[in-house]
């Protein structure tokens, strides 16, 4: 019996850190898309004469970011 107990909270802790985990790995990849991922494309859209999507694409990031800032605060 003591064992079922020991086994159920062991699930249970163990469960919590995999949630973690994902939440964390979820943080991380939104912090490197937006750090690395989009100025690397935005790079590569002006270098390759795309302005024309690249500045829409600015705007567009922009306007979200000062949107969820505001909300966040």
């Amino acid at each position: 019996m003591l064992t079922l107990v020991f086994i159920c909270l062991m699930i249970g802790v163990f469960g919590k850190l995999i949630g973690l985990a994902f939440k964390m790995t979820w943080g991380i990849a939104k912090v490197l898309f937006t750090l690395v991922f989009l100025p690397f494309v935005l790079i590569a859209l002006t270098i390759g004469g795309l302005v024309t999507i690249a500045l829409p694409l600015v705007v567009v990031v922009g306007i979200i970011s000062l949107v969820c800032g505001v909300v966040r605060r």
